[in-house]
């Protein structure tokens, strides 16, 4: 759950930094990137988990 946490975080910040200043637009696009990669890390790693087998 870290890595994803800390994608969020990173994709977040960009985003801001990407919005508020001037001539930065594409750090907005590249935090869009970094969620959309945190989504996609996310449901790998529950769809992993949820396959254990039971004991």
């Amino acid at each position: 759950m870290n890595p994803f946490l800390i994608l969020l975080v990173i994709a977040i910040v960009l985003g801001i930094i990407g919005v508020a200043a001037d001539g930065l637009l594409y750090l907005l696009f590249i935090g869009i990137a970094v969620f959309v990669a945190a989504l996609v890390y996310l449901a790998v790693h529950w769809r992993r988990s949820g396959r254990r087998p039971v004991r």
